[in-house]
C-alpha cells in the first residue's frame, strides 16, 4: 500500500498554507512536526478528502482521496474530535459503527474488540462525560479503527495527556503502523523519538525533512527548535 502526495498546495487567497508538497508514504508511523500555523492541519484534512487541494493529487494505490473506496480506507481522528458526553463507550463506537457501515453484528464484534484493545473494556458502559482526557483519545483511536484503515490520519492526539497515557498511546500507534500508514501530527518531540519510522516536517507550508532520524544525526529536539525558534518542551 502506498499514499502519494504529489506537488499538493492549498492557497487561501493571498496566502499559500501548503507550498508543493510531494511524498510517499507506505507502511509504518510518520511523524509530521511543525509550529503553530506550519500547515500540518491543512495537509491533514487534504489526505482525509476534507479540503481539496488547490493544486496537486493525493492517492492511495491510484485511488484519489475524494472517492468513497477511499475514504473507506481511511481513519481519522482530529485534533477537535466531537464526543456525545451522555453515550456509553460502547453506544458510541456503534453509533460510529453505523455512520460508516457496518452490520449490527460485525459492529458490536469490532467495538468489543477494539475497546479491548485500547483498554476501555471495563469502561464500557460508562458515559463518555465520565472519562478522563486520556481515556476520550483511546475512544477517539478506537472509532477511527473501525473500519480496518489502511490510512490512519491523527491530528495532535497525545495533546493534554499524562505522561502515563502518553507512553500507553504510543505503544498502541507502534503496533498500528506494523500493519498501516499512520501519519501523526504532533508539537511534543519526544512523541516522535519514541514511535516515527520516519519524521516530516513543515515550516511555512513546506516540507522541509522528509527522513529517518538517529542518534549520528544529534539530538532531534535541538534540530526542530533550531528550525521554528520554540521554548523546550520537557515533555
Amino acid at each position: 500500500m502506498e499514499l502519494t502526495i504529489d506537488r499538493v498546495s492549498k492557497q487561501y487567497k493571498n496566502k499559500i498554507a501548503v507550498d508543493n508538497i510531494s511524498m510517499h508514504l507506505d507502511k509504518g508511523v510518520y511523524g509530521l512536526l511543525g509550529a503553530n500555523g506550519a500547515g500540518k492541519t491543512t495537509l491533514m484534512r487534504m489526505i482525509c478528502g476534507i479540503l481539496k487541494p488547490t493544486r496537486g493529487t493525493i492517492t492511495l494505490d491510484g485511488l484519489d482521496a475524494e472517492t468513497e473506496e477511499y475514504r473507506s480506507r481511511l481513519g481519522y481522528l482530529p485534533q477537535d474530535f466531537g464526543y456525545y458526553p451522555d453515550f456509553t463507550g460502547m453506544d458510541f463506537l456503534l453509533y460510529m459503527a453505523a455512520l460508516k457501515g457496518m452490520t449490527r453484528i460485525d459492529a458490536r464484534q469490532r467495538a468489543a474488540e477494539l475497546l479491548d484493545m485500547v483498554a476501555l473494556s471495563e469502561a464500557r458502559k460508562k458515559k463518555i462525560k465520565t472519562y478522563s482526557g486520556g481515556m476520550k483519545q483511546r475512544l477517539g483511536i478506537a472509532q477511527a479503527l473501525l473500519n480496518e484503515p489502511e490510512l490512519l490520519v491523527l491530528d495532535e492526539p497525545t495533546a493534554g495527556l499524562d505522561p502515563k497515557e502518553r507512553v500507553r498511546f504510543r505503544n498502541l500507534i507502534a503496533e498500528i503502523g506494523k500493519e498501516s500508514i499512520v501519519l501523526l501530527s504532533t508539537h511534543i518531540v519526544s512523541d516522535i523519538e519514541h514511535i516515527a519510522d520516519c519524521v516530516l516536517m513543515m515550516k511555512d507550508g513546506q516540507l522541509i525533512y522528509n527522513g529517518k532520524w538517529d542518534e549520528t544525526q544529534g539530538d532531534l529536539e535541538a534540530f526542530y527548535l533550531k528550525q521554528f525558534g520554540e521554548e523546550k518542551s520537557y515533555a
